[in-house]
């Protein structure tokens, strides 16, 4: 099946989609920098990705991308986000990078069978509310524009008068639903959560639901206190430190869960050596090197290794300090290199990243973990391979 990745930024949502089976038929991404990490590992036919084209850098807003009329199955990216972060200045509608107006052009353009976007948190604060209800109704309705000067709160009254007033089927049409995923629930060692945004071409008449969760809290509690976790990793007693601390919440589990334990930091680094502690054991590996300049304040301190990953960030101006920090038993901090920050975000060990330490954490904290666009992409590649609703979740 065929393929469009936007807003590609370093590949992780279209090795996802590439990792299910859809081969990309063009890539757009404006920074250079994440344009030259998806070139290397093009090169290196790393996976998938030694089957992609060649990105292509520059603005989205430049690309005719009719010529994939009617040939192109999925439609996959992440419009830029920043207007909509929580760490942002929230600006959203009035905010030109704000890509929303993009994605839906690529839909009304190529008429893909489904899509699949992914954004930031932030975007259902109950402040962007209106806001979301516009860029919801547009997925739904791309062929229908805005006119003339007309601005967008006009736009969205007239898409509510279409959707509440129209009987059948009028032009383009998407059944979209949205729900916010936190990854750790799906094996990512790592809490972040993201509202993703599904759309099936209505002519199709798929039935789709978001694929159950298979990992929890409650199953990595269980596994270190009645399980194996702590001997697998060879901690000793003195060392232990529960997930969250939540002792007492572990004390009232009568049965073992059914779901996989949440996978932690240590799942995901604990076989690398510390690039702070062992520089020559970790230069083996690449993007394995240790950045000076860490510390811990109120509300930056770190991520524990026996609990999944706080979000890594990007930030506006650097890295922020505490969300791409471990922290050690010991209470000792020290920023994660670029290749534990890749496995928390499920890159594979082989994948090359272009730029600065600060640069490629950017790439990284902007990134959609690899295995969850995984997850998400083979449940769309079975219900357009079948089209019916045999395999709803």
């Amino acid at each position: 099946m065929k393929a469009i990745e936007l807003f590609a930024g370093a590949g992780g949502l279209g090795m996802g989609v590439s990792n299910a089976g859809f081969t990309p038929q063009a890539v757009v991404e404006w920074d250079r920098w994440c344009c030259d990490t998806i070139r290397e590992n093009r090169r290196d036919g790393l996976g998938w990705m030694g089957k992609w084209p060649e990105p292509t850098e520059g603005d989205v807003r430049g690309v005719d991308f009719r010529s994939f009329e009617g040939r192109i199955d999925l439609v996959a990216g992440g419009p830029p986000c920043q207007p909509f972060s929580l760490g942002g200045k929230h600006r959203a509608h009035a905010d030109k990078r704000d890509m929303w107006p993009e994605a839906v052009r690529v839909l009304r353009e190529t008429k893909p069978k489904a899509f699949v976007f992914e954004n930031v948190k932030g975007l259902t604060r109950e402040s962007f509310a209106t806001y979301f209800s516009y860029i919801f109704l547009q997925m739904q309705y791309p062929e229908l524009v805005a006119m003339g000067d007309e601005d967008w709160p006009g736009h969205l009254r007239r898409l509510e008068q279409h959707h509440t007033g129209h009987r059948g089927s009028h032009g383009l049409e998407y059944r979209v639903i949205h729900r916010v995923l936190n990854a750790a629930n799906f094996g990512v060692p790592q809490r972040r959560e993201r509202v993703v945004f599904v759309g099936f071409r209505s002519d199709l008449d798929i039935e789709w639901a978001f694929p159950r969760e298979t990992h929890s809290l409650d199953a990595l509690l269980w596994d270190q206190t009645r399980g194996t976790y702590w001997e697998r990793h060879e901690v000793g007693k003195a060392h232990r430190n529960l997930v969250g601390r939540l002792g007492d919440r572990a004390a009232k589990l009568a049965d073992q869960p059914s779901a996989l334990a949440w996978r932690t930091t240590r799942d995901a680094i604990g076989d690398l050596p510390d690039p702070e502690l062992a520089p020559h054991k970790s230069a083996r590996y690449d993007n394995h090197r240790y950045q000076a300049g860490a510390r811990s304040y109120p509300g930056h301190t770190g991520s524990p290794l026996d609990e999944p990953a706080k979000t890594l960030k990007a930030g506006v101006h650097g890295v922020p300090g505490g969300e791409n920090m471990l922290l050690r038993p010991d209470g000792s901090v020290r920023y994660f290199s670029v290749r534990e920050s890749a496995r928390l975000q499920t890159f594979p060990d082989d994948f090359r990243f272009h730029g600065s330490w600060s640069e490629t954490m950017r790439q990284l904290g902007n990134a959609v973990p690899v295995e969850l666009a995984s997850v998400i992409a083979r449940s769309v590649k079975r219900h357009l391979a079948f089209g019916a609703a045999d395999f709803v979740q």
